[in-house]
């Protein structure tokens, strides 16, 4: 059979079986064997490339990185310093209609710093800020919408695994990718903040009554400088070792999340929240979230390989360059594309299979491939609060556990900041220097 016929075969399978509910990984990698057994006419032969690929994409050292950050984040969690960040900014935005909205994408931001999980933050936030705003009047469709929409800076403000993910797929310096996610997580989170002001003008009902009467008028005790301090300090200590380690170059990124998670241990234990029971529940999420984020990278090595053997990647790239495709035009056709995907899958398998279709084009082009992971990584974000899948969404729901408010409210919720998501990536698109003006 025509290796080609049977890399676009592959492809088309694989679509259809996600739509039908596989689990990703094993679809990768019973199309990966499949395909390279019927290329290649010899079991053995698909069993031993197989194996290979597997053992070859986890050994490297970058991936250690992975279940530290992890580690990290949610023992960040545990010692509750989410909520003393919404707590902060809850304070200062006080007096700012919708404050509660702007200091939710405010605390998110800040928690992004430390945890690198839009799951984690989604979590958290929802525990923490939505009961808050509902309490004050706020729309519940916006509350749940804030929260999800926010929690996505997780993924792009660094510590980010999704930046490690996609650093390793295409060759990148992890601190290259941390430093380019930088200024467009600030944008990103600005401009949540300022839709969420225009929308106080332009829909009121949407936001709720509770965006119009501040918090301080009804009796909310102050917080003195002091308290802020204390309660920012956690945060602040753990951003100078993980994001200042790994800038100075006095550590590695797998490195810096060892310590990190070290430190969070050592705050959540000082703050009486590390029993045996919190420890084996962060173990065992660590080994749970680690596990399926490497089977998705080890499925996606199978995936690619079968396809470099099928000569699709190759073909694709040139098709590309004879189709004589503008920047725009393909640009389009790939934000198109995250978007798809985002509908049935999750992000590291969107940067896992999408990316490396078009880095060697992207490389040819003369652009940068640090600049492509922002883009990657922010076109994938937006999938998160879209349906069917809607990561972000599917979290909230779970955590939430109300019954007034249903999936189809925090979608609707989620709309408009995945619509601002979509304009800061155009702006990221036509103006690559904001992402690399920090390299």
């Amino acid at each position: 059979m025509d290796p080609v016929v049977v890399g676009i075969a592959s492809v088309i399978v694989i679509v259809i079986l996600i739509y039908c509910g596989s689990y990703v990984a094993i679809t990768l990698s019973i199309v990966s064997f499949i395909g390279v057994w019927i290329l290649r006419g010899d079991m053995t032969i698909a069993m031993r490339m197989m194996t290979l690929a597997v053992t070859d994409s986890i050994k490297s050292y970058d991936f250690a990185s992975i279940p530290t950050f992890v580690m990290m984040g949610l023992i960040v969690g545990k010692a509750g310093i989410g909520t003393e960040i919404y707590e902060v900014f809850h304070h200062v935005f006080r007096r700012v209609r919708a404050g509660l909205g702007v200091a939710t994408v405010a605390a998110n931001a800040a928690f992004a710093a430390v945890t690198g999980s839009s799951i984690a933050s989604a979590s958290v936030f929802t525990r923490v800020s939505v009961p808050e705003m509902i309490r004050y009047d706020y729309g519940k469709r916006f509350a749940v919408g804030v929260v999800a929409g926010s929690s996505v800076l997780g993924m792009l403000i660094p510590p980010s695994v999704m930046l490690i993910i996609y650093a390793f797929v295409a060759e990148q310096s992890v601190g290259d990718m941390f430093l380019a996610g930088v200024m467009p997580g600030l944008l990103l989170a600005s401009a949540f903040i300022g839709a969420i002001l225009v929308m106080t003008v332009v829909a009121p009902k949407f936001i709720g009554k509770g965006a119009f009467v501040t918090p301080a008028a009804e009796g909310d005790a102050t917080m003195s400088t002091l308290t802020m301090i204390n309660k920012l300090a956690p945060l602040s200590l753990l951003i100078a070792i993980v994001l200042g380690g790994i800038y100075t170059g006095i550590v590695t990124a797998a490195e810096a999340g060892a310590a990190g998670a070290l430190v969070a241990f050592l705050i959540a234990a000082l703050k009486g929240r590390m029993s045996f029971k919190a420890i084996k529940e962060v173990l065992i999420e660590t080994g749970h979230i680690t596990a399926a984020i490497l089977f998705l990278i080890m499925s996606a090595t199978m995936y690619s390989r079968m396809l470099g053997i099928a000569g699709l990647p190759s073909l694709f790239s040139d098709w590309l360059g004879q189709a004589n495709l503008s920047f725009e035009l393909m640009m389009v056709l790939y934000v198109i594309l995250l978007i798809f995907l985002g509908t049935i899958i999750d992000t590291s398998s969107i940067i896992l299979i999408c990316a490396p279709l078009f880095l060697k084009t992207i490389e040819e082009m003369g652009l940068s491939l640090v600049w492509f992971g922002i883009i990657t990584v922010v076109g994938a974000e937006i999938g998160l609060l879209t349906p069917p899948f809607g990561i972000s969404c599917f979290v909230i729901r779970t955590a939430l556990n109300r019954s007034d408010i249903s999936l189809n409210d925090i979608f609707v919720g989620a709309f408009p900041f995945a619509v601002v998501m979509l304009l800061v990536l155009t702006l990221l698109i036509a103006f690559p220097a904001i992402s690399l003006m920090l390299l």
